[in-house]
C-alpha cells in the first residue's frame, strides 16, 4: 500500500515538472512567416545575411531562404521573357466558334 503512494507521488511530481518546464520553454523556431521583401530590400542594401537575420530578428537561414526565392523568380521571369521574346510560347486553344456543334 505505500508502495502504490509512493509511484503516484513520483508519478504527479514528474508530470507537474513536465509540464512546468513544457510551458516556460519558448519555442525553439521561429514563425513560418517571414517579411521576404523587407529581407530582399536589406540584401539589396548590401547587407550581409548575418546582420540582417540579428535586425529583423529571423534566422539566418531564413535570409538564405527568401535569397533563393528570389533567385529562382528572377530565374523564371528571365526564362518567360526570353520565350516570349523568340516565339517560343506554347500555342494557345483556338477559340470555338458559336456555331460549331460540341
Amino acid at each position: 500500500m505505500l508502495t502504490k503512494k509512493v509511484l503516484l507521488a513520483a508519478a504527479s511530481a514528474m508530470l507537474v515538472t513536465t509540464v512546468t518546464f513544457a510551458t516556460s520553454a519558448p519555442p525553439a523556431f521561429a514563425d513560418d512567416w517571414v517579411d521576404c521583401d523587407a529581407v530582399m530590400n536589406e540584401v539589396n542594401s548590401g547587407k550581409h545575411a548575418k546582420d540582417i537575420a540579428t535586425d529583423l530578428n529571423i534566422s539566418t537561414s531564413s535570409v538564405n531562404s527568401c535569397k533563393r526565392q528570389a533567385e529562382a523568380a528572377a530565374k523564371a521571369s528571365a526564362k518567360s521573357s526570353k520565350q516570349a521574346q523568340s516565339g517560343n510560347e506554347p500555342p494557345m486553344a483556338a477559340p470555338k466558334s458559336a456555331g460549331s456543334p460540341m
